[in-house]
């Protein structure tokens, strides 16, 4: 799902439209908006600022913003404006600089000009300085208007205007009040399909009307409650209307065609079964046994030795005939050391195998679990929004 940026600025027209944003500036690329408060405490984060002017009663300033649609189109039009205001205001003759002062007044003197000569003028800050921002589809801005809307309309409780005559009417009008629900069905497998469904139900009747949206659309409604007019007492209570809604629309949703979930069940099976295969050799190996260090005895006990029982005294004094003791340790020595290095590499081997063979495993739990959630048919229902409607 994509937008065009002519489908972004209509939408982001009407959300500051909806929250009386000032609008300065408009083309077809971009749109120059002075936002209300509400609008500037849901897009600016600015909460401290907000504090302080709810505090101290002080006046609110909100932020301007260029939203900038086609960047392409903007810039264009940006540099015909400049060729054209070029034009029509010639150079003074002196290095090719335009006056900018109003004809007769001499330029102001600045302490920077006087030991500098022209100085470019700084940017524009505080209360009139206006933000670019480039508002395509994906952007973070979009984002969040997307995300304040949600969060702004989730609930709603609107009015339906009565006619002039009405406000001179001797009786009062009465207004029915309506639950009306938007609920989004989705249909998930490997692909995916969405629907909205707007219910609307009486609250003092009990009957429910699918599309419900259509019915609206034909009534001027407002969130102020008309002269003259009178409110129903509701007969069916809230929980009970949302329960009604939900019931009628899970019997809707039965008399579906779900041979889409049944050939999404056939393709899950299948990769499976690939799946399967693929591990199942890995997985059958047989694990190495690892040898605990109690159990392994060393190899020096079978290791033969040259010494002799000791000697007596006298025969040890003979040096002539007498072994040396000290050959016979390190021949032993050298004897183990290779023993003891082999044995300790096939430990490190059997080990790092163990390791090895739970990490393919744990691999192969996670590949099945990411397949399931991929492929396995669902439906999924959201209410998305709802409200209150008064109407006669």
């Amino acid at each position: 799902m994509t937008m065009s940026p002519h489908e972004v600025q209509a939408y982001v027209l009407t959300y500051l439209e909806a929250l009386d944003c000032q609008i300065m500036e408009r083309s077809p690329a971009h749109v120059t908006v002075k936002l209300s408060p509400e609008a500037d405490k849901a897009l600016t984060n600015r909460p401290y600022y907000w504090g302080f002017v709810e505090r101290t009663g002080a006046p609110a300033e909100t932020m301007s913003f260029t939203f900038i649609f086609d960047s392409d189109s903007y810039q264009q039009a940006i540099e015909a404006a400049e060729a054209k205001a070029a034009q029509a205001s010639p150079p003074d003759g002196t290095n090719g600089v335009t006056n900018s002062s109003p004809q007769g007044e001499p330029p102001k003197e600045t302490i920077l000009g006087r030991y500098f000569g022209i100085t470019p003028s700084l940017p524009q800050l505080g209360p009139g300085r206006i933000l670019r921002e480039e508002v395509v589809y994906g952007s973070r801005r979009l984002q969040q208007i997307f995300g304040a809307a949600r969060e702004g309309g989730a609930f709603v409780n609107l009015f339906e205007q009565a006619a002039k005559r009405q406000l001179r009417a001797t009786a009062p009008a009465v207004y029915e009040p309506w639950l009306g629900v938007c609920f989004k069905v989705e249909f998930a497998c490997d692909l995916k399909r969405e629907e909205l469904h707007f219910l609307g139900i009486s609250l003092r009747s009990g009957e429910i009307i699918e599309k419900f949206g259509t019915k609206l659309n034909r009534r001027d409604l407002s969130p102020r409650l008309a002269e003259n007019m009178h409110v129903q007492t509701a007969k069916v209570s809230l929980f009970d209307a949302g329960a009604a809604l939900e019931s009628h629309l899970t019997n809707r949703l039965l008399e579906l065609d779900y041979s889409w979930a049944e050939k999404a069940q056939e393709r899950l099976d299948l990769e499976l079964d690939v799946l399967d295969t693929y591990y199942e050799a890995v997985l059958r190996e047989d694990t190495p046994e690892v040898e605990s260090p109690g159990n392994i005895t060393s190899d020096t006990e079978n290791v033969p030795s040259d010494r002799t029982s000791p000697a007596p005294l006298k025969n040890v004094l003979d040096i002539t005939n007498a072994k040396p003791i000290g050959t016979d340790v390190e021949l032993a020595a050298e004897a183990a050391v290779p023993i003891d290095s082999e044995t300790d590499a096939e430990e490190e081997k059997a080990k790092q195998a163990v390791i090895d063979r739970e990490a393919m495993k744990l691999q192969y739990e996670t590949r099945r679990t990411e397949m399931i959630w991929q492929y396995e048919p669902k439906v999924k229902v959201t209410a998305i929004s709802s409200g209150m409607f008064h109407l006669r």
